[in-house]
């Protein structure tokens, strides 16, 4: 079993959207018959194994073993990753496209950057999978509360340099071997929670 997946084809994310399957999928983590899972879950067996067939149609669960329980066989089923992501391919052409408007005070642009970059991250997670590779990857992720809109600005700025600077050090397009890495530092409010009334300036 994968760590997380990432799906990208249209067909299987409408599978795994389907609130009983999303359930089934959830309840998959670790290896279940449909017996069990229809119990668990209080769905009739026969739903349960249509459900099953569809996700394993499209390889989000797989088959671990099958035993002998009286007349019958069972099929020992897990699902093939813990955690699943949807990449934004999905959508096709509707997919939110940095290219299409490059403005990086745009919360519109933050998403299509974010998007892009779940796609080009799954895809390495697959093929990295496939190689049985380790994927060399590097994240800070952190919050930070401004006193004001000019000190947010004000540290936009200089991170801004700080970063142009850190990158000019390292970068070169000559070094045998070497290899482009993307950097992102997105910067962006963090939701209120119901009991916090802070209001954006």
């Amino acid at each position: 079993m994968d760590e997380v997946a990432v799906i990208n084809d249209p067909a299987a994310a409408e599978a795994s959207l389907d609130p009983a399957r999303a359930a089934l999928l959830a309840e998959l983590t670790e290896p279940a018959t449909a017996a069990a899972l229809a119990r668990r879950l209080g769905i009739a067996r026969q739903k349960v194994n249509y459900h099953l067939r569809a996700l394993e149609a499209h390889g989000l669960i797989e088959l671990v073993e099958e035993r002998r329980a009286g007349n019958f066989t069972e099929r020992l089923l897990r699902a093939t990753a813990r955690e699943y992501v949807i990449s934004p391919e999905v959508m096709g052409g509707m997919s939110p496209d940095p290219e299409r408007s490059p403005d990086r005070l745009s919360a519109r642009w933050l998403l299509a950057v974010a998007s892009r970059l779940v796609h080009e991250v799954g895809s390495l997670i697959t093929g990295a999978a496939r190689t049985r590779r380790r994927l060399a990857t590097f994240t800070i992720d952190g919050e930070v509360r401004f006193a004001s809109a000019a000190e947010r600005a004000a540290f936009a700025r200089e991170l801004a340099e700080t970063v142009t600077t850190l990158v000019g050090r390292y970068h070169t397009d000559t070094a045998p071997g070497g290899r482009t890495h993307r950097i992102i530092v997105a910067l962006h409010p963090v939701p209120p929670s119901g009991d916090d009334n802070d209001k954006e300036e």
